[in-house]
């Protein structure tokens, strides 16, 4: 008997514990997700502004992770949608002017969401932002940290149907892991997490 509970204990915790190697620290899905299967998805420009060593790596990863899934027919990268930028100002305007409101006061205007996604053909649009990218300490602890806050809206209602954060960190001794390598690992256990 005492070797048959503690059998079944063993495995109930080995469960617990593999089931939460898979989990993400938030993630949250709007009502009506179950319907929301968009075929294309355009990942806008992350801003790196407060992370300078993360400028020109964060935006290919985060698009290079979507893709690499296979949930999309196509994926509109960040430098796509820079380069739709620079040939239209109105375009521009309204990327600046969502971000913005969806930054400052979590609005989702769903006349300019409705805008993007018809101006880079798609039906998904993924916001990124970076939390951390950095080398820290925790007490005596030397450790990589990188993590992101991630939010799926439909194009063309705005509506915000996910919501994610996560960061992730390595420990080190002398040398230091990369950033870069640590992030995709980030990035690739959130999009698994992502509708589609």
């Amino acid at each position: 008997m005492y070797l048959h509970v503690k059998k079944t204990l063993f495995f109930v915790l080995l469960f617990v514990t593999l089931a939460a190697c898979g989990e993400i620290r938030f993630s949250q899905v709007t009502p009506g997700t179950e319907t929301f299967h968009p075929d294309t998805i355009c990942v806008l420009p992350v801003e790196t502004d407060a992370f300078p060593d993360a400028k020109g790596v964060v935006g290919p990863l985060i698009a290079d992770a979507v893709g690499k899934k296979g949930y999309f027919s196509g994926v509109v990268s960040p430098k796509d949608t820079r380069k739709l930028m620079e040939n239209d100002d109105k375009l521009a305007k309204a990327m600046s002017d969502y971000l913005e409101k969806l930054k400052k006061v979590s609005f989702s205007d769903s006349d300019i969401s409705k805008y993007i996604g018809k101006r880079c053909d798609t039906d998904a649009i993924l916001v990124v932002e970076v939390d951390f990218w950095n080398y820290t300490t925790r007490g005596e602890d030397k450790l990589a940290k990188v993590g992101f806050s991630m939010e799926l809206i439909e194009a063309q209602t705005g509506k915000i149907m996910w919501r994610a954060k996560h960061y992730d960190t390595e420990g080190y001794k002398w040398f230091k892991p990369d950033l870069a390598d640590l992030a995709n690992k980030v990035a690739d256990k959130m999009i698994s997490r992502m509708p589609h």
